[in-house]
């Protein structure tokens, strides 16, 4: 007996990232080695202080019970300090703090906090997909935000003036940017909170790259931005900033009302978070934070790697500013998805079609660089050996 679903499960999109998956495993299968480029799983392991913290606090027994449903208060001074010492942000940690089984399942929630049917969404496009998801649960309609290579992947708010936004009631943004690897500035940020105001719209800024900008910058909090806690909150995750993307907690924090309804929804879905967990994120934010300087440096060093390789191969492409993604223009006659296969079949590199991220990706790839070196100059000597591109000649 087939059991048919509800509306509910029907308007939720198609998994862009589980079909990639399974066609990467397929080729596995068959026996070719693929150098899998397309998804963002971390590659490096838990720096080993916080693995510690998570096995001590395992031996606790306080941990083998329940944890408090909103979490445990000292994991939440944990994130007020961090923003404190690191943006110069205060934050009260009773009220604008939330915990999240990672900030995926936070993204997903708030469309359905916020949000009636007929209500209407602004959305990064391209953007994660899973924004989508939550705006599908609620009913809601989605806005696209166009990024385009001409305004440096950010939204132009001038342009969205001319939308229709009376119904307008949440705005996606997400910077340093997945999928184009863009940077954001106080200013652009400063611009978000004025046109949140005038048009009444809340603010999430997916800040889940908030460690890995490059070039020595650092990337700014949305939050540090006067009037940010008025008109939203900024979600970040442990997963990129400390390789712990498979121990599932994030944060929501800033506007009050806005973390109250998070926290109410998750009362209803969730019993917390495992507490040795919650106290070996805790342990991430408060201790030594040289292994996530180190870790940034490892991704500078191999974006310079692969898009040196890609370079010299006559690919024109433009280094990222922040994250571990690359954001790449497919050759002349390629669609994203026929470059991808095409890479795929010839070179046995996987790469993220741009079109799985939303219709302005088209005419991209994303690359990211969650392997060593060396496989990074290897999936570029394979590209190399398809003859897709003219190599750049060396002057003598």
């Amino acid at each position: 007996m087939i059991h048919p679903s509800s509306d509910l499960l029907k308007r939720l999109p198609k998994q862009f990232f589980n079909d990639l998956v399974q066609t990467v495993h397929r080729f596995q299968q068959e026996g070719y080695d693929v150098i899998n480029l397309g998804q963002g799983n971390p590659d490096l392991p838990t720096p080993t202080a916080i693995v510690d913290a998570l096995k001590q606090a395992a031996d606790d027994t306080r941990h083998h019970k329940y944890s408090p449903f909103q979490g445990y208060i000292e994991l939440k001074q944990a994130v007020s300090d961090y923003y404190s010492r690191e943006y110069d942000v205060t934050l009260d940690p009773s009220t604008e703090v939330a915990i999240l089984p990672g900030t995926k399942t936070g993204l997903v929630e708030l469309s359905q906090c916020l949000l009636n049917p007929g209500d209407t969404v602004l959305v990064p496009d391209p953007g994660y997909p899973d924004y989508l998801s939550g705006v599908a649960l609620a009913g809601a309609e989605v806005i696209p935000m166009p990024l385009l290579a001409t305004n440096q992947f950010l939204p132009n708010y001038q342009d969205l003036e001319k939308t229709d936004l009376s119904q307008t009631k949440l705005m996606f943004i997400n910077y340093p940017n997945n999928p184009t690897g863009a940077k954001a500035d106080e200013s652009f940020f400063s611009e978000t909170v004025s046109f949140a105001k005038k048009h009444h719209i809340s603010v999430c800024h997916d800040f889940a790259y908030h460690t890995i900008q490059f070039d020595g910058e650092k990337a700014p909090s949305f939050l540090a931005t006067p009037g940010a806690k008025e008109v939203g909150i900024e979600m970040f995750t442990l997963s990129k900033a400390y390789n712990m993307a498979g121990w599932r907690v994030g944060f929501a924090v800033g506007n009050k009302s806005i973390i109250k309804k998070l926290e109410l929804i998750q009362d209803h879905l969730y019993v917390s978070i495992f507490g040795a967990v919650q106290m070996a994120a805790k342990a991430a934010l408060t201790g030594d934070q040289t292994t996530t300087i180190a870790l940034t440096k490892t991704y500078e060093t191999r974006r310079h790697a692969l898009i040196t390789a890609l370079t010299e191969l006559g690919w024109d492409v433009q280094a990222p500013a922040g994250t571990f993604f690359c954001w790449l223009k497919v050759p002349e006659n390629f669609t994203s998805e026929s470059f991808s296969a095409y890479l795929l079949e010839e070179a046995k590199v996987v790469v993220a079609p741009g079109n799985g991220f939303g219709s302005y990706g088209e005419g991209y790839v994303r690359l990211a660089l969650l392997d060593s070196v060396d496989r990074l100059i290897e999936a570029a000597h394979r590209i190399e050996k398809t003859g897709l591109f003219k190599a750049k000649q060396t002057m003598t």
